[in-house]
């Protein structure tokens, strides 16, 4: 055996077995097995928060039925868990998974996690019983929507990890954005204009709507990780 293969005539017949056992795993798993199944529940999973920060824009509307579309976004919610379980499941039960399965873990429970929030301001506003919110509010779910989409849209292209940049870059500007905005409401309900028991509703509220955009953004990163880590 040449040098360069790492072994000769002089290691023992067992320990030469073993590194030549050692090499052929390596180049069979050297390629990810090509698996859309993931990307496709994970897709599945950024539409349910599409559909989520959609009905949070219907809560928003003085017309809607609030009660109706609170229903809605619960059940929309309650089926987003069920996805994002079932990715997990699938990603311990896979032996080898087309991008890292604590890759594949983090965005099913980090979307998980947005639908969550935008669920618990819709919650918040029914269980508030606030009659009307200021018209800031509706910017940030402008952002959310925003988001959702270009998520949606990202989650299928993760498989060939291509043409993702603009992505990331967008749903950071979009996140810088909406922390720009979440200041500017903060200190306008702080201003004097509402009782301090309205301010503090409408501080929970907006906090959820904040903590989604943030939400997003962490998927954004996540998915820039992958993209450099597996390129």
């Amino acid at each position: 055996m040449g040098a360069g293969c790492g072994i000769d005539e002089r290691t023992p017949y067992d320990d030469r077995r073993s590194i030549r056992r050692h090499r052929e795993f390596a180049v069979a798993f050297k390629f990810r097995p090509v698996d859309g199944t993931f990307f496709d529940e994970l897709t599945q999973l950024a539409r349910h928060l599409e559909l989520g920060s959609d009905l949070l824009a219907q809560v928003l509307d003085d017309e809607a039925d609030h009660a109706l579309v609170a229903e809605r976004l619960a059940k929309a919610e309650s089926e987003a868990d069920d996805i994002a379980g079932s990715i997990i499941r699938k990603v311990n039960q896979t032996f080898v998974t087309p991008i890292d399965r604590e890759d594949i873990y983090d965005l099913a429970t980090q979307l998980d996690g947005v639908m969550n929030r935008m669920d618990e301001a819709a919650d918040l506003i029914m269980l508030y019983e606030v009659a009307k919110l200021p018209k800031e509010f509706a910017k940030q779910v402008v952002l959310l929507q925003r988001c959702a989409e270009l998520t949606v849209e990202a989650m299928p292209r993760l498989q060939s990890r291509k043409e993702l940049s603009d992505y990331w870059t967008e749903i950071k500007r979009l996140e810088s954005s909406g922390d720009k905005q979440h200041r500017r409401i903060l200190a306008k309900l702080f201003d004097g204009r509402y009782e301090p028991l309205e301010v503090m509703k409408l501080k929970d509220i907006i906090e959820a709507m904040e903590a989604a955009i943030d939400g997003f953004e962490t998927v954004a990163k996540t998915v820039e990780q992958i993209v450099v880590k597996e390129s």
